[in-house]
């Protein structure tokens, strides 16, 4: 089941990523960043074939993903420069979809939106539709900076070297969609099961914990801590619960110390024992 998943959300993204450019952008002629735009720009001043130069810089792109990234995203990463094409020019031949709105505004919009979930499925999956996302990838593994920050930049510096040869109306444009793709991107990369951390200080931690435990079935890990007034050494209740249980949980807590000190916490993601795997048994 792993590996069909695997295969459907790599056929999902390209076929996102090839709807997205078929029915928005290149009707709407919205400029795009990428290897592609930085090619547009490189035939612009130099007169190289934008077509050899995108195939040069994705090939050494992706050999250093092999090294840097792994054997998987190497061979996931040249299924989509595959998949893509084919996508694209099976989307290129239904008249319909160039025709879904002339409003380039919402050309612009659609396009950022599709094309951010498109780059965040395949990213998820440990693979990529190449390019800056090949670069943004490793940017990441290094400095851990946010992978949609630094698509971002790249995508704003090539767009912004386009507008020497582009009207000020698609740079807008342009622009739009690479800030509705950073979001999108952003978004998809954060997705998973949402959950709550509530931390718990109170003289009675024992029974807190013991309670929680028993009563709610919920895992619980204790922090050691020393309170800021008296200096006392204590430890605090850290556990982590789906949301329908935080009135149960508190309820608890108040019972056993009306006087405790509680934080609750949103989490965008929750991976381990008891969420993702397995809870071990008590």
């Amino acid at each position: 089941m792993k590996k069909v998943k695997y295969v459907f959300m790599i056929l999902l993204g390209n076929a996102l990523f090839a709807f997205a450019v078929a029915a928005f952008v290149i009707p709407s002629g919205i400029l795009m960043g990428g290897v592609t735009g930085a090619g547009i720009v490189i035939n612009k001043l130099l007169g190289f074939d934008t077509a050899l130069f995108v195939f040069i810089v994705n090939a050494a792109l992706m050999v250093a993903g092999l090294f840097i990234l792994g054997k998987k995203f190497f061979f996931s990463t040249a299924a989509s420069s595959v998949i893509y094409p084919l996508f694209l020019s099976l989307f290129q031949r239904i008249p319909v979809l160039s025709k879904l709105t002339d409003d380039k505004l919402l050309s612009a919009i659609f396009a950022g939106a599709l094309l951010g979930c498109a780059i965040g499925i395949l990213m998820r999956e440990g693979s990529s539709s190449g390019g800056t996302d090949i670069v943004g990838l490793i940017v990441n593994k290094y400095t851990h900076i946010s992978i949609a920050v630094t698509v971002w930049i790249a995508d704003v510096i090539i767009i912004g070297f386009q507008a020497f040869f582009s009207d000020s109306e698609s740079l807008l444009l342009g622009i739009i969609t690479i800030v509705t793709e950073s979001f999108m991107l952003d978004k998809v990369m954060l997705l998973g099961k949402p959950q709550l951390q509530v931390f718990v200080i109170s003289k009675d931690y024992e029974k807190i914990r013991v309670a929680v435990l028993n009563e709610l079935n919920a895992g619980v890990t204790m922090s050691a801590i020393e309170t800021g007034l008296k200096g006392e050494k204590q430890m605090g209740v850290i556990c982590v619960i789906h949301p329908r249980k935080l009135y149960a949980l508190t309820q608890l807590i108040n019972s056993i110390d009306p006087e405790s000190f509680m934080t609750v916490t949103k989490i965008k993601e929750v991976r381990g024992q008891g969420f993702t795997t397995e809870r071990i048994p008590k």
